[in-house]
């Protein structure tokens, strides 16, 4: 008879920062403990936000016995890496990811579900370089390869790989930003976001070197601007690697 099926439980981020390392040195697999995301979820809100096992169960959706289970095998995992100089790298475990949003101001519709939605990491009108720590996204709809309408929208205390399921959320289909982890790379093209990375200066200038073809879409992480290189494989209305349903790799 098979073994009842896992129900995935609801996390609210996916880290920026997926590996750690004594003494920031490599260890082999049998130096290495494996912390699942929603191992990470329950530290996250127990320990980091201050919940109890009730209410860390009701937000991942799961039993408060479940979350005991997971969260003594989270901190003995923890404790193992810490007194026994062990890595630990995190990923896995079967997860949905539900970012809690309720600080952000509703962001704008699209006024066609078939046009493209472009999302700038956005400060004082120029691309902001840290995806995970942005305030603010300026949104472009387009259609046809025109901009038909833009508005700047607050990241509502949202950050790292939780921005992923905000953008994905509110149909975004393609992001121009700095640089960002490979967490929140991963994140973001689990949720079917295409990534140009490397942007810098003006945020409409950047918008525009995307929609002429002149910039290159992301598939490795980044924390410092590339500059713009030559466009091979674009979203939406561009031929090639993405389609409006998210990205091919």
């Amino acid at each position: 008879m098979a073994g009842r099926k896992e129900k995935p439980r609801r996390v609210g981020i996916v880290p920026e920062y997926v590996s750690f390392s004594p003494g920031g040195l490599g260890a082999t697999d049998e130096r290495r403990v494996q912390l699942t995301l929603d191992e990470l979820e329950a530290i996250r809100l127990i320990d980091l936000e201050g919940l109890d096992q009730r209410q860390a169960a009701e937000r991942m959706c799961v039993a408060r016995a479940t979350v005991a289970a997971v969260y003594a095998r989270a901190r003995h995992d923890i404790a193992d890496a810490l007194v026994n100089g062990k890595s630990i790298a995190i990923g896995g475990g079967s997860v949905t990811l539900a970012p809690k949003t309720t600080r952000a101001e509703p962001w704008p519709r699209k006024l066609e579900e078939d046009m493209t939605r472009i999302a700038v990491t956005y400060e004082d009108g120029n691309v902001f370089q840290h995806f995970g720590r942005t305030q603010s996204f300026k949104l472009y709809d387009v259609e046809d390869g025109e901009i038909v309408a833009s508005q700047v929208v607050g990241a509502g205390g949202v950050s790292h790989g939780a921005l992923a399921g905000l953008l994905a959320e509110n149909g975004v289909d393609v992001l121009i930003c700095g640089g960002l982890g490979g967490g929140a790379l991963a994140a973001l093209q689990r949720a079917g976001v295409c990534v140009y990375g490397g942007a810098q200066g003006p945020a409409d200038d950047a918008v525009a070197a995307y929609l002429a073809g002149s910039m290159q879409k992301t598939d490795e992480a980044s924390c410092g601007g590339h500059g713009h290189h030559g466009h091979e494989d674009g979203c939406g209305h561009h031929e090639g690697g993405c389609g409006h349903g998210g990205c091919e790799h």
